[in-house]
Order: structure tokens, then C-alpha cells, then sequence
């Protein structure tokens, strides 16, 4: 799905969108998405203990390129600050990028874009840990 290049610079684009933030951006990739993909998402969330952030601040970008679909799900400190349409404006422009075959630029676009949402809603703290790996999830 995404080579070792690609898994790195959506990492980095992660550890960007978090530098000035409280927030936290997990992506997860999965070969494949049976069904809704923003429930998908939300049981990737939960799954993963998203929840558990202290500012329930988490974002949770799920992708599955092979079937073109996508969903973002935010907990509840950060949809509540979002304005209606933002998420699907997001989405629209990764999809954008996946259309042309680049997962990867799309990815870190969408990751940029929720990082600035994070950052005006959530600045940095003083004594900020990382509280959820920037690692990508792979989903087989």
C-alpha cells in the first residue's frame, strides 16, 4: 500500500501538525473498507482508546485507498470546534490527491489541515507529552 518513504513522511507530517498543538493525529490505512467508512473510523478510534486523550483532542484520519474511501473522526473536543463543512472539505481535497495516485501527498494534506484546526483550538502546553504514537496503523 505505502512504502517505507511514504510511512515516514506521513509520520513527519504528523509530528509538523503536532509541534505547536495539544492535540493528537493518528492515521490509520487499511487495504480494505466493507461498509461506511466513517464507522469504520469511529471503531478504529475507539479500538485504539482515542478517547482517552485528556482534552479529548484526537483525530483519527482513516483511509482505504484500494476501495477510494476515507473518513476523519474527531473526538468530541475537536468536532465541537469545527465548523460544519470542514471535515468534507478536508476529505474532498485528500481525495483530490488520491485520484491522481498520490495516497501519500494526500494523506499529509489532510494531516496539515487538521493540525491547523487543532492548533487554533488547542495550543501547545506547557509541560505537553505526546500522548498517541505518530506512528501509521496499518490495517491488512
Amino acid at each position: 500500500m505505502l512504502n517505507k518513504a511514504e510511512l515516514e513522511q506521513i509520520r513527519e507530517a504528523i509530528r509538523s501538525a503536532e509541534h505547536n498543538t495539544s492535540g493528537e493525529i493518528r492515521v490509520c490505512v487499511a487495504r480494505q473498507c466493507k461498509g461506511d467508512p466513517l464507522e469504520a473510523a469511529f471503531r478504529k478510534f475507539t479500538q485504539l482508546k482515542m478517547e482517552a486523550t485528556e482534552q479529548r483532542n484526537g483525530v483519527l484520519i482513516f483511509v482505504s485507498p484500494t476501495d477510494h474511501k476515507a473518513a476523519i473522526w474527531g473526538d468530541s473536543g475537536i468536532h465541537d470546534a469545527t465548523q460544519k463543512d470542514f471535515w468534507d472539505e478536508v476529505l474532498k481535497e485528500m481525495l483530490s490527491f488520491f485520484r491522481e495516485g498520490r495516497i501519500a501527498d494526500g494523506i499529509c494534506r489532510g494531516v496539515e489541515k487538521v493540525g491547523e484546526l487543532i492548533r487554533a483550538q488547542y495550543p501547545v502546553l506547557e509541560n505537553d507529552i505526546n500522548e498517541l504514537s505518530d506512528d501509521v496503523i496499518l490495517e491488512e
